[in-house]
């Protein structure tokens, strides 16, 4: 027989144990489930100091705290992967790779991966010279020369915590102005081993059986450049992946439900938060805030 919840939560990152909290706490049963381990994202950022009310701390015990929290009110975090989510009479069929599962609701805070350059040898080398993660594979690369592709504050912060490490990071991206922090892009400026590389297309990366080298190609000149690397981390934004809820609700072109402020979506009793859905900014306070108005709507819809 299938477990049955109030509502169940797609996604253990910061939207979903947000939600789960609020959800907890207004006294419905909640089951959360996540492929991998709790957290999301967050828990590869060495230090979060744009957090109101934390003025520092790291993303492993920021995600920490949000699971404690979450499952000291009550609410579970099962290991599954969910395949599938149907609307049913009196609410939804959540199917899993462990099992299937019935909610009265359903809140979807399914994030997003990080979103590859699409370059020849770019998946193969993963690992061999290539990764989406600097604080995870930083230390690898200590010592050395290493790329980071990207202009937005996860670049900029992926080149500041690898210019601790590595002998020369060379910050490549696709325009003449960068999109993050001037915060972060002054800590960068004042690194002596930090290069900018910047209104460049990505053309090429060359090696036997790993990165050795990234070529860049200059927008204005068309004049190539050989960098020599033994890491490139690549930090190009993100993309979600809702295909598999396609059914329930509605996708964008890039494939972000389509939710607004309120987190509803098109399907009633479907919620949608975080940096899944439709939306201008996605940030770590926006994601909790989501979740926390997703859980109490999915409340008042299990009221109705």
């Amino acid at each position: 027989m299938s477990e049955t919840y109030d509502i169940v939560i797609v996604g253990a990152g910061t939207a979903g144990l947000s939600a789960a909290i609020y959800a907890a706490r207004s006294g419905k049963s909640v089951m959360v489930f996540e492929q991998m381990s709790y957290g999301g994202q967050i828990v590869n950022t060495p230090e979060v100091a744009n957090y109101p009310g934390i003025a520092s701390i790291s993303g492993f015990d920021f995600a920490q705290g949000l699971y404690d929290q979450a499952t000291g009110l009550g609410a579970k975090v099962g290991f599954e992967s969910v395949l599938s989510a149907h609307k049913k009479e009196d609410g939804f069929i959540v199917k899993t790779d462990g099992g299937e599962y019935e909610a009265g609701a359903l809140i979807l805070a399914t994030g997003a991966k990080n979103r590859p350059l699409g370059m020849e040898h770019e998946e193969e080398w993963v690992g061999a010279g290539v990764s989406y993660c600097a604080t995870c594979d930083g230390a690898f690369f200590k010592d050395r020369e290493v790329a980071v592709a990207g202009g937005g504050n996860t670049a900029l912060e992926d080149a500041i915590f690898l210019s601790e490490y590595c002998s020369r990071v060379y910050l490549i991206h696709r325009r003449n102005e960068l999109r993050g922090e001037k915060h972060l892009q002054d800590v960068l400026r004042g690194r002596e081993n930090v290069e900018f590389v910047l209104n460049v297309a990505m053309k090429e990366l060359r090696g036997r059986d790993g990165l050795e080298e990234v070529v860049v190609t200059d927008k204005e000149t068309g004049e190539d450049r050989v960098i020599p690397v033994a890491g490139l981390f690549v930090a190009i934004g993100q993309m979600p992946e809702n295909g598999r809820f396609a059914n329930l609700v509605n996708l964008d072109d890039k494939g972000y439900i389509v939710a607004g402020e309120d987190c509803r979506t098109a399907a009633g009793g479907v919620f949608a938060a975080g940096d899944c859905r439709t939306k201008e900014v996605r940030q770590l306070t926006t994601a909790a805030a989501d979740g926390a108005v997703a859980a109490l709507a999915a409340c008042a819809y299990l009221r109705e």
